[in-house]
């Protein structure tokens, strides 16, 4: 037990012990998923177009016109 605290304040309940894990669990995959969804959309967006018929080259797929 901690120095300074009571009995009832150092033991953490299992319902705020696994509210406060989901928390940080959440925080961690959105944080993930924003740096996947950041740098795998273009290389996305360049996968379905190489597979769309009719099949473009790699410099007219990434050209701006």
């Amino acid at each position: 037990m901690e120095k300074g605290k009571a009995p009832a304040e150092a033991a953490e309940s299992a319902a705020a012990y696994a509210a406060r894990l989901a928390r940080e669990w959440s925080t961690w995959a959105m944080k993930n998923t924003k740096v996947v969804a950041h740098y795998g959309f273009i290389p996305l967006v360049i996968l379905v177009g190489m597979s769309s018929e009719p099949k473009p080259s790699l410099a007219q797929l990434l050209s701006p016109v």
